[in-house]
């Protein structure tokens, strides 16, 4: 009787896969025909769909499924699919140089979100599309994204993919409605009304509700800029609009049988800078991208074209922090200046990635696109809401401006999260500790001794000194570890590994004359930010240093030995890429790496 009723049960399942199947394929070739695409042969070769959760720590994500926000990865994890485990990011921990080194393999020299090159007075911030293209072709030589014949939505890098869209490192490419004619853009949604309604219910409730919960923190006074003009209109962006059509995007292209597909959502980590990595705001933002990979997941497992394997990751964490200036009443360049004395002119820039900031970039040139290709008076509609997009959020200098045209500022500051390097354009080229020293006699012992700062760190010929108030680390590239005092990285788990990714950093051709380090509470898990930011990452301390991966069970991968970004690399390209050879060796166990994964579930 059991076995009657186990073949019926399994007989169901099989109708409803089946016409669910039917459903799906019909329903998205209309989509793709009306967006211009053709449908990929079946193939026999699995592909892959890589979802990336923007600043998930695996701690945060451990704590996320305990409190119930991501149910389907957990249902994954619990009914044996998948494997969940930590790795650690690298330094710095920055979208950037994650996904340089997750899709290409190189991450070398980009030393944080944004930077300065004292050569040329550039100053170089990634959420620039000239920037991107130009690091994308510089990290790309000699060497195969991990996307080659596939899509990319929504990221910093393409990863050589075929079709690549909403990508900074491909911006302006191609544009998602570019092959739409007439009414047939409206039609998208309207082969699904309850989509489009649903996305207008969203957007509402996403802005009402962020205007409640900030006038509710500046009431109780718990949160500076909470009043912030345009963001409640980038939250939308990023939480909703882009959501909703990334989650179309890739589900068109599941359909079409695309060998690999990339994809990464932002609105988890705008969200956790401002009101922290746990907080009930950033964690409802999960819930909605949980919701979306759920969708994502029923599709792919039709397998209408081919069958995928699907990754969730993360590309860095976050650590609960508290703005420098909040605590101290100056930023971290007017401290800087009083400790140098005698009015320097200071050039200092940094705040928050602003994933939704690009966003809008990506929507006026998708609006764009719409009005090129519909005759009047259909256009008017694109072109008002473009216009209308463009005013409603003004660029700053730093987006208008990548040029430092004052390149004969005294002092240049950019801060990246809890990371910041710093230039005294007294040379073109990189000072030395003792030549900054001999310049500033009481810059570096002032900065060592400020409560706001753990670590100042600088170069001295061909050594990399880490500085801190109670003593010095420093380091010539060989197993050597030499300490004056107590060992600046000693409350880290892995001060090795610190060790050697602190060296790696300091000697990129574009690190400040110093870098310096926010203070790191290890009692109370809490980092000083030098941007207005209460969750940050892209130095040391912390979950931030600690991302995730969850992937299928079958493939008995270990991340326990990464211990940067650019280790993820061979994984996919070993597997997904045709005659792939390493450029450089694989990573290899080694002592600084073994507590990497206890301290990521501790």
């Amino acid at each position: 009787m059991r076995a009657l009723v186990a073949r019926l049960i399994q007989a169901l399942l099989d109708i409803v896969a089946a016409v669910s199947g039917t459903y799906y394929s019909r329903k998205y070739a209309a989509i793709a025909r009306r967006l211009g695409l053709a449908r990929g042969t079946a193939s026999n070769r699995r592909g892959f769909i890589a979802i990336q959760i923007d600043g998930l720590a695996y701690e945060h994500l451990v704590t996320a499924m305990e409190m119930g926000y991501c149910p389907h990865l957990q249902r994954l994890l619990q009914r044996g699919e998948y494997n969940l485990e930590p790795w650690h990011s690298g330094l710095p921990c920055t979208t950037p140089a994650a996904q340089a080194g997750i899709m290409f393999g190189n991450n070398d020299d980009i030393p944080a979100f944004r930077w300065y090159d004292k050569r040329s007075g550039e100053s170089v911030v990634c959420k620039l599309p000239g920037v991107v293209m130009a690091l994308q072709e510089r990290i790309a030589a000699g060497s195969r994204g991990i996307l080659v014949g596939g899509s990319s939505f929504v990221n910093m890098f393409d990863g050589d993919a075929a079709r690549s869209l909403f990508t900074l490192g491909s911006f302006n490419r191609k544009h998602f409605f570019e092959s739409v004619r007439g009414l047939e853009f409206l039609l998208l949604f309207a082969l699904n009304p309850f989509r489009t309604i649903k996305v207008a219910i969203l957007a509402g409730w996403e802005y009402l509700t962020d205007i409640y919960q900030r006038l509710s923190m500046a009431l109780r006074r718990e949160h500076p800029r909470t009043l912030e003009p345009g963001v409640a209109f980038l939250r939308v962006i990023s939480n909703v609009i882009f959501r909703e059509i990334q989650t179309f995007a890739v589900m068109v292209d599941i359909y079409r049988g695309v060998p690999s597909i990339y994809t990464t959502y932002y609105g988890y980590d705008e969200l956790a800078h401002k009101y922290g990595p746990t907080s009930r705001i950033a964690l409802r933002a999960l819930h909605s991208i949980d919701t979306r990979i759920h969708q994502i997941d029923t599709l792919r497992r039709l397998a209408l074209t081919r069958e995928y394997d699907l990754f969730i990751l993360s590309d860095h964490g976050m650590t609960s922090a508290k703005p420098f200036r909040h605590l101290y009443g100056r930023s971290l360049g007017e401290v800087l200046c009083a400790l140098i004395g005698g009015d320097p002119y200071l050039n200092e820039s940094g705040d928050a990635e602003q994933q939704g900031t690009m966003h809008v970039y990506y929507l006026v040139e998708e609006l764009a696109a719409i009005e090129r290709n519909v005759g009047l008076p259909l256009a008017y509609i694109p072109r008002t809401l473009r216009r209308l997009v463009s005013r409603r959020i003004a660029m700053s200098t730093e987006e208008a401006r990548p040029l430092d045209l004052l390149r004969r500022s005294d002092l240049v500051v950019r801060n990246s999260g809890s990371l910041s390097h710093v230039y005294f354009n007294v040379s073109p080229a990189r000072l030395h500790v003792s030549e900054i020293a001999a310049l500033y006699p009481n810059l570096i012992s002032g900065l060592a001794d400020h409560p706001g700062i753990w670590l100042v760190i600088g170069r001295e010929d061909e050594q990399v000194v880490i500085m801190s108030r109670d003593g010095v680390l420093t380091l010539n590239g060989s197993p050597a570890y030499a300490v004056e005092g107590t060992d600046p990285l000693a409350r880290l788990p892995a001060p090795w590994l610190a060790a050697a990714q602190i060296e790696r950093l300091a000697r990129f051709s574009n690190a400040g004359d110093l870098i310096l380090l926010g203070e790191y509470d290890v009692e109370s898990g809490r980092l000083v930010c030098f941007e207005e930011q209460w969750a940050c990452h892209g130095g040391l301390g912390g979950p931030q240093e600690v991302a995730f991966m969850a992937f299928p069970a079958a493939l008995r991968w270990s991340l326990r030995h990464v211990t940067q970004a650019s280790d993820i690399y061979p994984l996919f390209a070993r597997r997904y890429l045709a005659d792939w050879r390493p450029l450089r060796p694989t990573p290899e166990a080694t002592p600084a790496a073994e507590p990497i994964a206890d301290h990521a579930a501790s």
